[in-house]
């Protein structure tokens, strides 16, 4: 490492290994300085194949680009591979399974992740490309940045627009089950018009251009002529993707981008969410969400949540899965390092399955209680749970509470 003479931050970007001008290599981090020295960890070194250690010795200088968050590394990290062609990248996996990020030619455009070797095979491709973004060598990390991309800018990927003529007279369409958790903006629904959708697209497509300064810029500027219009909830739907943008929380890219695959116990544990569920028979059927950080409670992020339908058909689990999937809707809120919840194994199943099914690897602890509400064990990681007890007992105590008092205000104003 010394041999290169080269300072690098403990920031997420692209890195280049380099001879001369020749560019050898690119890749992205999690942080630049970690991911780098470990290519000289000898233990790291005895791991890799001969190819990369041939180019670490040829390397003669290290460069570097920071960027805001993991996920705009993977992005750059594809678009600048595809404008050098490094030799050892070429070289490091066979390019027919890279996958592509693809926006269909129509009037609601579809947003997919395609293979190579499908894109290659015109008979299985019934629809026409307008843009296409890539290669991108990991599928995994693509599928969890389009995941993230998704939240902030809902798109249409397999659901048929709501298209209705003068003829047709009054046509109703139903909501497809992605527009029913966010993640559609309701074309399939006619909530959304086409030049509606077609700002989102936009969005999308610079953001997969790296664009990122480009589209918070235009944002501000819609937001802008919104509130003047006194249109203040298109305003402030606004205001919250420029909050995402601006605070990207791409916890599964950091997750996967651990190089030296340190444990969380190694990492520490700095936020916790916990969750409750309270009602009176089924009735006033709320949750709650509250945050613990570093040891302390963070009340100006508590977060409600009333249980929509009927409730009273509802147990507690099934209440605990809607709180979830609506907490899931919300990126720009920061992700924990650690999840509790209230219950036993089916309510530490639920929240791990949720978890999962949004592409986050955060570990879940469950507090389980006697007759009389109070703890009498845990369900999780044996060793987060030695460390950081107090501080779970905190999170969980001050879920139950917060959950009650939010459970009876809700029952007098009724009365």
């Amino acid at each position: 490492m010394d041999k290169l003479n080269t300072k690098l931050p403990d920031l997420p970007g692209v890195y280049f290994f380099k001879k001369g001008q020749e560019i050898l290599y690119i890749g992205k981090a999690t942080s630049l300085r970690d991911r780098v020295r470990s290519y000289f960890n000898t233990r790291v070194i005895s791991e890799r194949g001969g190819k990369i250690v041939k180019m670490v010795e040829l390397a003669t200088k290290i460069a570097f680009r920071k960027t805001d968050s993991v996920l705009e590394a993977l992005i750059l990290e594809a678009e600048l591979i595809k404008k050098y062609k490094p030799k050892y990248n070429s070289s490091e996996k066979d390019d027919k399974s890279f996958n592509y990020v693809v926006i269909t030619d129509e009037d609601f455009p579809r947003v997919l992740i395609e293979r190579v070797r499908i894109l290659n095979q015109k008979d299985k491709v019934n629809y026409k490309i307008k843009y296409l973004f890539g290669p991108y060598p990991h599928g995994a990390e693509l599928r969890d940045a389009l995941r993230i991309v998704r939240r902030i800018f809902p798109f249409r990927d397999r659901c048929l627009p709501c298209v209705a003529s003068a003829e047709q007279g009054l046509v109703i369409c139903k909501p497809c089950f992605n527009a029913q958790i966010n993640l559609c903006p309701g074309v399939c629904s006619g909530e959304m018009t086409r030049a509606e959708y077609a700002r989102q697209i936009r969005n999308i497509k610079l953001f997969f251009e790296g664009k990122k300064t480009s589209i918070l810029r235009a944002l501000k500027k819609e937001m802008k002529e919104m509130a003047c219009e006194k249109e203040f909830e298109k305003a402030g739907k606004t205001r919250n993707k420029i909050f995402a943008l601006e605070h990207i929380q791409d916890v599964t890219l950091l997750m996967r981008g651990n190089e030296f695959g340190l444990s969380l116990n190694e990492k520490g544990v700095n936020r916790i969410e916990a969750y409750d569920v309270a009602h009176m028979a089924g009735e006033n059927a709320v949750g709650v969400m509250v945050v613990v950080e570093n040891g302390e409670t963070k009340i100006g992020e508590y977060r409600k949540f009333k249980i929509r339908g009927e409730a009273s058909r509802q147990s507690d689990v099934d209440s605990l899965k809607e709180i979830l999937s609506r907490r899931m809707n919300h990126p720009e809120w920061r992700f924990p390092d650690l999840l509790v919840v209230d219950g036993a194994r089916q309510q530490v199943n639920v929240a791990e399955e949720i978890l999962k099914n949004n592409g986050l690897d955060i570990p879940v602890v469950g507090v389980v209680k006697d007759d009389h509400h109070k703890p009498k064990g845990y369900i999780g990681d044996a060793e987060l749970i030695k460390k950081y007890e107090a501080e779970i007992l905190l999170a969980n105590s001050e879920s139950h509470r917060f959950a009650i008092g939010f459970h009876k205000k809700l029952r007098d104003r009724i009365k």
